[in-house]
């Protein structure tokens, strides 16, 4: 029980939707009166859970906590996943005392530093410098403590030629560097990292990497660590926790949590379209995996095939066009190809391997002909996932991209 240092008991919180009043001054008056009497608010329903494809109603309350228990040890490196608006953000906003629970317990043992977005904590018109002081000061650290850690935090961020120069200037590549370093070497005992690292570019995220397993390896202080890469939460945790509708469905060694959460995303990476037989300029078949068959999981040192079947005639500027976008909608690859006569009905696209990093993904896909006509499309019905092969390569690959970038692939 010593090496527990955060334990959370039946905690829940719940946020209205919609308006805050009733929309009339008499009811407004009669929810005043039951909260003066301690009585429950007549208006008001509490929502089953924080399930976003159910419609609101008026003044419903929603559960977006929902009876949440678990305990971390002294030392761990705990991973949180699940689908955005799933409740992780507000679980370690929560923790870090950003707002409060509307019930249940939090019980931690030593200070709590947290990296929710960018730029958390950091004061825009105050320089890098002062930013470093204030947050230090916050967590209860003396200046002298401060001063043996400023070179080390100024260095790691790469932030030292702008020390003297006001936050609200700095990109927001810089802000993550230099919150990270903060928040990682002014020792708290408890770290709270919530996907921040996605902003930054290869290089940092090897370092940030590094520097938490550092943290909890070397120096036995605790990490609770959000990310949609999966491939980034293996590597860190050894267990991980699975959030769904604000409630926790799984909780386990990282692998099994992970198999969980990608089977719970219902991924498919297949699309066959019934009774297509005649319908001109339609995608029939389409499907990710490799030259052979359709596959949910690739390996990150195996080749990605993209593949279509289509029925269509030759229309001038007709076009099949694609994108590869993240689970936050980050777009990261997108290419076409205008059709003609000449094109075959099926059609290939080759992705080297290697170019991905380890993680979920979604393919869009259309028909069209640009800025006129959508003849057929394919929506958030097609995904993938890229399993961490082992290799070092697959772990910071600097040939990896969160923009838009100039197609590597090839037509086939």
């Amino acid at each position: 029980m010593d090496d527990v240092v955060l334990k959370i008991e039946h905690l829940t919180k719940i946020y209205q939707l919609g308006e805050i009043g009733t929309g009339t001054l008499s009811h407004d008056i009669n929810r005043w009166w039951a909260k003066m009497r301690g009585k429950e608010d007549p208006f008001l329903k509490v929502g089953v859970s924080n399930d976003r494809t159910q419609k609101a109603q008026k003044g419903e309350l929603v559960k977006v906590l929902d009876d949440i228990n678990f305990e971390v040890k002294r030392g761990e490196v705990l991973g949180i996943i699940g689908k955005n608006g799933a409740g992780k953000s507000t679980l370690l906003k929560v923790i870090s005392q950003i707002t409060s629970p509307t019930s249940g317990t939090i019980k931690a043992k030593g200070r709590i530093a947290s990296l929710l977005e960018v730029g958390t904590g950091m004061h825009p018109e105050m320089t890098g410098r002062e930013n470093v002081y204030l947050n230090g000061t916050i967590l209860g650290m003396t200046k002298k403590e401060i001063d043996s850690k400023y070179d080390e935090i100024m260095d790691f961020a790469g932030c030292s030629k702008y020390a003297e120069t006001p936050v609200k200037r700095y990109s927001s590549g810089m802000k993550v560097r230099l919150g990270f370093a903060v928040a990682a070497f002014l020792e708290p005992e408890i770290l709270i990292v919530d996907e921040v690292l996605a902003v930054g570019d290869a290089e940092f995220q090897k370092k940030a990497i590094g520097k938490m397993q550092d943290i909890s390896k070397g120096g036995g202080r605790t990490v609770l660590f959000v990310s949609h890469n999966m491939g980034s939460v293996s590597l860190l945790c050894n267990r991980s926790i699975l959030l769904e509708n604000g409630r926790v469905s799984f909780i386990g060694n990282t692998k099994e949590t992970i198999q969980q959460y990608l089977s719970s995303a219902k991924v498919n990476s297949e699309f066959k379209r019934d009774k297509s037989l005649g319908e001109i300029n339609s995608i029939e078949h389409f499907f990710v995996g490799d030259r052979n068959e359709a596959k949910d999981e690739i390996l990150f040192n195996d080749e990605i095939v993209f593949s279509w079947k289509i029925n269509f005639e030759d229309l001038p500027g007709l076009t099949l066009g694609f994108h590869i976008k993240t689970p936050e909608d980050v777009i990261v690859l997108a290419d076409e190809i205008i059709l003609s006569k000449e094109n075959k009905k099926e059609l290939n696209y080759l992705l080297p391997k290697t170019f991905l990093m380890p993680g979920e993904y979604f393919v869009n896909t259309a028909l069209h002909i640009p800025n006129q006509m959508v003849y057929d499309k394919l929506y958030d019905k097609i995904g993938f996932n890229i399993v961490d092969s082992g290799s070092k390569r697959s772990k910071y690959n600097s040939n990896s991209f969160k923009i838009i970038v100039n197609s590597p692939g090839k037509w086939d």
